[in-house]
């Protein structure tokens, strides 16, 4: 049986790394340093990825090394004598030293249908391009950022309200099921990998906290996006006099006719809604800053005089 060493850090890389260690021999799991979370910067307790505590509850060494770079991490990494590496979601480039370890190389789990949104963010990317499918590439690792060849690929349909905590969900189960149908035929020699077309690359950024503030001139569908991308982080949000204001759900009129200019806030039935540079936006989850997430109508009617107000 080979010998694997699995490398990921959040949430997505969590059923990866659980289904190798049902069907195959995993010698090692690499992930992130613990990082402080939550309230309090850098003085925060440090908190370990979620990699790190499935493999510990499975009983599998962990090893979380500042970088791959030094010589000591790539020492231990040989130790394990690993036939093959899988990454899923890893957080660190991979050099030239750790590639050549395995036989059979090193192989990524990307939440993409590669070359399209290569880079950190392609799940909140496709979200805010307004993409109807996307999927998961298992791809040979080279020197470049998601740019080695592809040997398998599975689809995934995006549905109306998908946000980035669904569609991640569901990527990382795709992800998983890829790679324990095509490991073992990767590793008998069976699949010939196939180069990327590089006319058709892509990429994605990593979301900033700036990107999830709601700019009303844009028109519904385009808004009704960024708040399903910034689901679970960073979030989408306005200001309401002077107070953050996130818009946890809505669900975008473009049809909407009505008067108001961008940013006002008008009544829709017993909900809340905002005009936009084109339709309405129908936000029906919203949350002010220090209070607790509620309905918008709710909302509204504790809030005097919010009807005809204007956000931004």
């Amino acid at each position: 049986m080979a010998r694997i060493v699995f490398m990921g850090t959040p949430e997505f890389a969590v059923p990866v790394l659980a289904a190798l260690a049902e069907h195959h021999d995993l010698v090692g799991v690499i992930t992130q340093p613990d990082r402080p979370a939550g309230r309090g910067g850098a003085k925060a307790r440090p908190v370990p990825p979620p990699v790190k505590e499935a493999a510990s509850a499975l009983g599998l060494p962990v090893y979380q090394p500042q970088t791959l770079r030094s010589p000591e991490a790539v020492e231990q990494i040989a130790r394990w004598r690993p036939d093959v590496i899988v990454v899923a979601a890893f957080g660190q480039i991979l050099r030239p030293a750790v590639l050549a370890l395995p036989a059979h190389g090193c192989l990524n789990v990307h939440a993409s249908l590669l070359p399209s949104y290569r880079g950190a963010a392609p799940i909140p990317a496709a979200i805010l391009a307004g993409e109807a499918v996307s999927g998961v590439t298992l791809m040979v690792m080279d020197q470049g950022l998601d740019t080695g060849p592809i040997l398998a690929q599975t689809e995934w349909p995006l549905a109306p309200d998908e946000t980035t905590a669904t569609l991640t969900g569901s990527l990382a189960r795709l992800g998983a099921r890829l790679v324990i149908e095509i490991l073992p035929r990767w590793l008998a020699g069976v699949i010939r990998p196939q180069p990327q077309d590089e006319s058709q690359a892509t990429w994605s950024r990593p979301l900033t906290k700036e990107d999830g503030l709601l700019d009303w001139s844009q028109p519904a569908v385009l808004l009704d996006r960024r708040v399903r991308a910034c689901d679970p982080w960073p979030g989408a949000y306005t200001w309401l006099e002077g107070e953050r204001l996130k818009v946890l759900r809505a669900c975008p009129r473009p049809e909407w006719s009505g008067e108001g200019q961008a940013g006002q806030i008008v009544a829709v039935g017993a909900g809340v809604g905002v005009a936009t540079g084109q339709g309405m936006l129908e936000m029906s989850r919203v949350q002010l800053a220090g209070k607790r997430a509620m309905d918008a109508g709710l909302f509204a009617l504790g809030r005097r005089g919010l009807i005809g107000s204007r956000l931004g």
